[in-house]
């Protein structure tokens, strides 16, 4: 049993965040995103698992190295060409050829991957897709199932007409089981998709095609600046379950300022008198002066914050500015070592 992560993307929808910071590592709570997927892939047993990379990989791999600090192998892999999800997998497992779980690599999600492999192997599936529901289902393509599991077609985004008529909300959550003969359908060295090539292509060749649906588990897609800060609200309100943190490691806080117990401050932070930290994630080494409010927000590392300076419902990229008395107003999304000058309003 292997594992492959799907971390080629360039993160477009998610700049500035992604200028200098691939998207497998942009951080979520102070950690590398693609920890939340490697953990629960150990959890499940899996332990050798591969990346296919695209989008600046030396930053990656340097930052993940072998996988032995997480308690798993890692097996870097960087695509000659944009090869698309389907022929990606083809170019990183064909030469294993074992039953691979596949993840798209901008997906937070707490599901245990092991229920869904024991689905998996009890119906005999060649391939296994995970769906999730959702409540609105018209920006989505959607797939249908039998009472059974078994997967019956896929649907293109309904047109508001036919929303009322809908038997179906599940969407393609992103993770599959997969076994070698899937492989057989990609050509290879080409670009090929798992939504528009091998998906019809397993429903044509009548191969046992399951879907899992997930219940009561959180997913969610990480790929824009809304969805990205919405998740550290999700991960402080509770919402995502059984992931550990480490705690502050030798952050200043004066006895003044107010940090409020669902906040998390990151190792080597400075935070000064009469400042307010609420509902927001501060990254390593952020430097808070004086009547500094950050609310509702997320910082990266070795930001500077002035005095007087506000932050609300926004996401401030690593080693920033921000000037005396600024304000960072709600949706403001700053990329890396971005400079605002005093009293700047955004």
């Amino acid at each position: 049993m292997q594992a492959l992560i799907l971390a080629g993307g360039k993160g477009t929808r998610l700049r500035p965040l992604t200028v200098y910071t691939p998207k497998p590592i942009v951080p979520v709570l102070n950690k590398p995103f693609l920890l939340y997927q490697i953990e629960i892939l150990r959890r499940a047993g899996i332990k050798d698992i591969t990346l296919s990379l695209s989008y600046q990989p030396n930053k990656i791999e340097e930052m993940l190295g072998d996988g032995s600090e997480y308690g798993v192998n890692l097996r870097f892999i960087t695509e000659p060409s944009p090869m698309g999800t389907g022929g990606a997998y083809k170019f990183a497992a064909d030469a294993i050829r074992e039953t691979t779980v596949v993840f798209n690599g901008d997906i937070l999600t707490d599901l245990n991957i092991a229920e869904v492999l024991q689905m998996h192997l009890a119906k005999k599936a060649e391939a296994t897709i995970t769906l999730v529901p959702v409540e609105d289902p018209s920006a989505y393509g959607l797939v249908e199932t039998e009472p059974n599991g078994k997967v019956l077609r896929f649907r293109e985004k309904p047109k508001p007409e036919e929303l009322a008529d809908l038997t179906t909300n599940t969407i393609n959550a992103g993770i599959y089981v997969l076994e070698p003969s899937i492989l057989d359908l990609i050509p290879k060295g080409e670009n090929h998709s798992f939504e528009y090539n091998v998906f019809p292509d397993i429903l044509a060749n009548e191969k046992p095609f399951y879907a899992f649906i997930m219940q009561n588990n959180y997913w969610r897609d990480l790929g824009t600046p809304e969805s990205y800060l919405q998740a550290h609200h999700d991960f402080l309100g509770g919402k995502i379950k059984n992931f550990e943190f480490e705690k502050p490691r030798n952050s200043e806080v004066s006895h003044t300022a107010l940090v409020d117990k669902t906040s998390l401050i990151g190792a080597d932070c400075i935070i000064k008198p009469n400042s307010r930290v609420i509902n927001s994630v501060i990254g390593d080494g952020v430097h808070i002066e004086e009547k500094a409010i950050i609310e509702n927000s997320v910082v990266w590392a070795h930001t500077r914050i002035s005095s007087s300076a506000q932050i609300k419902n926004a996401i401030v990229g690593r080693s920033c500015f921000i000037g005396k008395n600024a304000i960072v107003n709600d949706g403001a999304v700053l990329g890396d070592k971005t400079s605002l000058t005093d009293y700047t309003k955004t």
